[in-house]
């Protein structure tokens, strides 16, 4: 996508990909002060382990409590955090926030990074309660204890959630990346929601998951999570360089035959020279 959005600006420079294993991460991070790095972007499990790193921090990615994105300025480093934009974004293209009633509940399924930024979105973005759940029932517990980035919290088991109240639904685990038959809700009465209520799941790959299959058949909309990956992507690009691509760049370049796209995992840290 960055290869792309350079192209498109008429800038002269490169996005890579590099596997960074956890204890590498300060000397990696290090290297981004380098004169001729703009900045970098940071995947599970860096999101969080980077901010003590950093010389500053915005004001969303303070409350959220992870960062996406780097910007380097003068050797300084900047985290910021625009998955909780660009996921607000996504959710209004796709109609999705539409589609919320007065008083839908928004449920984020995980308690990661991303899923802070979910919560962010949900709670303050949306000005929605937000329920927080996890497999591991401990860490939607820490999550929503520690929340101080406004709005309502809270952590639940399945079995609690109001789901009749659930106007939108989050999935920002890793659950069904790459595997077709797995769901973070097996099992899972979609019947139990509104008829208004929707889906949207941060995966991407494949792009129809298993939840995503499971809501639309009882008939709910469900949006896998391309279209945050290219807004979140925009706005990095635009913070580094002060180019205002089009996301319609972004997306293009998320088409494109998979042999012609840059490998990404879940551990990379893409630096832009």
């Amino acid at each position: 996508m960055h290869r792309a959005a350079f192209a498109w600006a008429g800038l002269n420079g490169t996005y890579d990909a590099e596997r960074v294993p956890a204890p590498e991460l300060p000397a990696a991070v290090s290297r981004l002060r380098a004169p001729d790095v703009l900045g970098a972007n940071l995947s599970l499990p860096h999101k969080e382990a980077a901010l003590p790193l950093l010389d500053g921090l915005s004001d969303a990615a303070r409350a959220i409590g992870a960062v996406n994105t780097l910007i380097h300025r003068t050797g300084q480093l900047y985290g910021d955090n625009t998955d909780a934009p660009g996921l607000l974004q996504a959710l209004a293209d796709s109609g999705l926030t539409g589609r919320l009633g007065a008083g839908d509940r928004v449920v984020v399924l995980g308690a990661g990074g991303a899923a802070r930024a979910a919560v962010y979105a949900g709670a303050v973005g949306l000005g929605r309660e937000v329920w927080v759940v996890n497999r591991t029932l401990a860490r939607a517990r820490a999550l929503a204890a520690g929340w101080q980035g406004g709005g309502e919290v809270q952590a639940a088991e399945l079995g609690e959630v109001p789901w009749g109240q659930v106007g939108l639904i989050i999935n920002s685990s890793s659950a069904g990346l790459d595997r077709p038959d797995e769901t973070p809700l097996p099992g899972f009465d979609f019947g139990s929601l509104p008829d208004h209520a929707g889906v949207y799941d941060m995966v991407y790959k494949p792009r129809r998951t298993r939840l995503m299959r499971d809501a639309e058949a009882a008939g709910l909309p469900a949006e896998n999570g391309l279209g945050m990956l290219a807004q979140q992507a925009r706005l990095a690009f635009t913070a580094w360089t002060g180019a205002d691509v089009p996301v319609a760049v972004f997306l293009e370049a998320l088409e494109a035959p998979a042999e012609n796209a840059p490998s990404v995992g879940t551990t990379d840290t893409g630096a832009m020279p």
